[in-house]
């Protein structure tokens, strides 16, 4: 998969660092997946899906199909059919009960992990001109203990 995301990378003709900021990650997050010391994450993943939505997720996934869905199917969600997969089952008394202690995760806040502002901060470096430094004195020591200072003729 790593091999896939540089392939990404690569094709929109971006460096690391700036992919990274495209996608809301660290530049060294990116650094770890290209140089195996960790596997990419589903953040990673879901920030390339946001960010570049014609991804094929098949392909960067898996390295099946095209880079990129058609136009036709751009839109197209990787869970959109997921409903038809499973019937509706009406429990009755017995299965109620077992079935009562359920969470409901579509109520509840989702974190990212990442935290991107979106906007660019520009840092300025004003430069305050010293006064240039004068050399007021030069010592000199040599090895029998002794030494000698030198001071430049104003």
């Amino acid at each position: 998969m790593k091999d896939r995301i540089r392939q990404l990378m690569l094709h929109q003709h971006m460096s690391q660092q700036t992919f990274a900021d495209i996608l809301g990650l660290s530049p060294a997050s990116l650094s770890s997946i290209f140089n195996d010391r960790t596997k990419p994450t589903l953040n990673h993943v879901d920030a390339i899906k946001k960010k570049f939505p014609s991804i094929n997720l098949d392909w960067l996934m898996y390295g099946n199909g095209p880079m990129f869905l058609d136009d036709s199917s751009q839109n197209d969600d990787m869970f959109a059919n997921e409903g038809e997969h499973f019937e509706t089952i009406n429990p009755d008394a017995s299965t109620a009960k077992a079935m009562a202690p359920t969470l409901d995760f579509d109520n509840s806040p989702s974190y990212s992990g990442v935290n991107y502002s979106g906007s660019k901060e520009r840092v300025i470096i004003k430069e305050v001109e010293k006064p240039q430094r004068q050399i007021t004195e030069i010592r000199i020591f040599f090895d029998d203990q002794t030494w000698e200072t030198f001071v430049p003729k104003k």
